[in-house]
């Protein structure tokens, strides 16, 4: 259960504005400590490690599918993005505790870079146009920076940037850390500069990305949906995993019964004209 609700026209302003929203206590305790509790579960099967990345962790639990069509969110990303989208990534990020600042294995980019494919998005103007969004759940207690928050260069997604290193163990002047609570969301668009901080503290970083992108793009951790999540889903949640055509053509041209977000986009649209800020 959610516990906001949320200004959607606000917030997408100000997302376009500084690329990034961070949306306070946007689930409940009760949420919150259901997903713990998946992790818990998943990292349970995984070997022993300081830091753990679990791709397309949707797959992984109910708890973790449950957030792909999350009622407090997904206007907004309907707002920012379109009707016309699919769910880009599931990414499950654990960062124990690393005082000492042990080497780990990583699968994830943790200096300073822009997301996307490589080679990169193209430029115009030195500037990358934003392709998708990501929602970022935070799990546990990052209400203190160094605790392997993610850092972020706020408005670097309007502008052309360069950092003056990538490594981010050097403190950028610009820069800050995203601190929050079990429940917040960060929300940030591919194209904002962000890196992720070491964890020096006696906390383990537990947070969940999901991304949404249009659904003409190829995701980037699963190509099609499985039979057990696409079973008994609802026609939003099946757009959002992609599932609405055998034929490629409609991913990038969709018929508009194949595409049931449109009614959301329909909703805020008549809530915006009728001087409703709130959805």
């Amino acid at each position: 259960m959610t516990t906001v609700q949320l200004n959607i026209p606000q917030l997408a302003e100000q997302f376009q504005e500084d690329g990034y929203l961070l949306l306070k206590g946007v689930l409940s305790a009760d949420k919150v400590a259901r997903l713990n509790a998946a992790i818990d579960q998943i990292l349970a099967e995984e070997p022993e490690s300081l830091s753990y990345n679990i791709y397309n962790s949707v797959e992984r639990h109910d708890e973790f599918a449950s957030l792909i069509d999350e009622p407090a969110m997904l206007p907004l990303m309907v707002r920012l993005l379109g009707y016309n989208i699919q769910l880009h990534i599931s990414h499950l990020t654990v960062r124990k505790p690393n005082p000492e600042d042990a080497k780990t294995e990583t699968n994830s980019f943790i200096n300073w870079h822009q997301d996307g494919p490589h080679p990169q998005f193209p430029k115009i103007g030195g500037l990358t146009s934003t392709y998708y969004v990501k929602t970022c759940y935070i799990l546990s207690d990052m209400s203190e920076p160094n605790r392997g928050n993610t850092k972020i260069i706020p408005k670097s997604h309007n502008r052309v940037y360069q950092p003056g290193s990538h490594n981010v163990r050097e403190e950028l002047a610009d820069e800050m850390q995203v601190c929050g609570e079990p429940g917040d969301v960060f929300v940030f668009a591919q194209n904002l500069w962000h890196a992720g901080a070491p964890n020096f503290s006696s906390h383990t970083r537990r947070q969940l990305f999901l991304g949404y992108s249009p659904i003409w793009m190829r995701p980037i951790d699963y190509r099609d949906a499985s039979p057990r999540l696409l079973e008994g889903a609802s026609p939003i949640r099946r757009q959002l995993l992609g599932a609405i055509s055998d034929n490629p053509f409609h991913h990038y041209v969709p018929q508009e019964s194949m595409v049931p977000l449109k009614q959301l986009e329909t909703a805020s649209q008549a809530g915006k004209d009728a001087g409703s800020g709130v959805y």
